[in-house]
């Protein structure tokens, strides 16, 4: 069985996405672990930051999702070998809507990742930046969050109302559900507001705090534009060294 990791944020631009590409990738490139990357935002950015773009015609997970194709024909390989990717489309901005009147709707995607666990030892979801059918759909059938944030104050706050969301999801849907951690990202600790932010993180949230910490960097930002994970782009940069840390923390994490 593989573990199943969903990083979700409701709040969008904290690193989620470059959390996604880039924790799947090290896993893969680094510690030659099978993954799957699932990108369930209709923005598609985990698809084309493995290089993976899809066309007019092409299916995606939307189509999964709906029943209309079986998972194993919308899996594609990536340029990392070991890592593959169900690619998501701007199609699937319409499955928050067509899922409502579905039975067990927060559940559509626990049947069809069934036939794909004897594949991977890992499997990692980046969720879109609200707490809708589609990130509950994660949720549902993750064994752990992974919460990537920026050190700013309302993060801070949509911190809280996340964890609060969890508890939900873990009492109602997902019994097994847990956090596998908080990921700080983007991280620059000149300032003043985010060791604030830290702090209050360490004395509130402490057993939750990751110990890797992903700073702001040039070459990690620059990645996405090239369709690569920055171990393709730029292995050498410090975004790609701290992105090995938090894979090596990962798998340490669940091994123990």
């Amino acid at each position: 069985m593989p573990k199943i990791i969903a990083v979700a944020n409701q709040k969008g631009g904290v690193g989620k996405t470059t959390t996604s590409v880039n924790l799947a990738a090290g896993l893969s490139w680094i510690h030659k672990k099978k993954v799957l990357l699932i990108d369930l935002d209709p923005q598609s950015n985990a698809s084309s930051g493995v290089g993976v773009t899809i066309q007019d015609d092409d299916s995606s997970v939307y189509d999964v999702l709906l029943g209309h194709e079986p998972i194993e024909n919308v899996i594609t390989k990536t340029e990392i070998e070991g890592l593959s990717v169900l690619p998501a489309s701007p199609d699937l901005a319409g499955a928050e809507i067509e899922l409502v009147p579905l039975e067990n709707r927060e559940k559509r995607l626990l049947p069809i990742l069934n036939g794909a666990f004897e594949s991977y030892d890992f499997i990692v979801i980046d969720c879109p930046p609200s707490l809708g059918l589609l990130t509950l759909n994660a949720l549902t059938v993750a064994n752990s969050v992974l919460i990537p944030m920026q050190c700013e104050y309302y993060a801070l706050q949509g911190l809280r109302h996340l964890l609060k969301t969890l508890k939900l999801v873990k009492q109602s849907l997902n019994t097994g559900l847990t956090v596998e951690g908080i990921l700080l990202t983007m991280y620059d600790g000149r300032t003043l507001l985010t060791a604030q932010v830290k702090d209050q993180i360490m004395k509130y949230f402490k057993d939750y705090l990751l110990n890797t910490v992903i700073p702001r960097n040039v070459r990690l930002s620059e990645a996405p534009s090239h369709g690569k994970p920055v171990f393709l782009y730029a292995e050498k940069c410090k975004g790609a060294d701290c992105y090995a840390e938090l894979a090596k923390e990962i798998i340490e994490k669940n091994e123990n």
